[in-house]
């Protein structure tokens, strides 16, 4: 059985960065798409950003532009930079992975992807 591990969140002032890292078992099956979703205080998690198997990449729009996701597929690995970080950024942060083909308008929908890590917690003072 696959699985994923978080790590790389902390705590920083406002304006700082973080780069979070996601390690996927060797054992964990190829995917379609791998993404970063958080949950901040409230009932939901939210996309933050997802990179696919076809290079594309995709981020919510509270992020872009300060949030780099990369991936590297020979270790199933993925990476999140987030500079300019704002106390909104707040929240626990969660990789999650997809085995199937991912339609760009599908890609922030929880359900798209079967596999999670425990998370790693991200927290912006200001």
């Amino acid at each position: 059985q696959g699985y994923l591990v978080e790590s790389g969140g902390g705590s920083v002032q406002s304006g700082g960065s973080l780069r979070l890292n996601c390690a996927a078992s060797e054992y964990t099956a190829s995917s379609y798409c791998m993404a970063w979703f958080r949950h901040p205080p409230g009932p939901a998690r939210e996309g933050v950003a997802v990179v696919c198997s076809d290079g594309t990449t995709t981020y919510a729009d509270s992020v872009k532009g300060r949030a780099t996701i990369s991936r590297e597929n020979a270790k199933h690995a993925m990476s999140l930079q987030m500079n300019s970080l704002k106390p909104e950024d707040t929240a626990m942060y969660y990789c999650g992975e997809g085995l199937g083909e991912i339609g760009p308008a599908l890609r922030f929908l929880v359900t798209q992807y079967n596999l999670w890590g425990q998370g790693t917690q991200v927290t912006v003072s200001s």
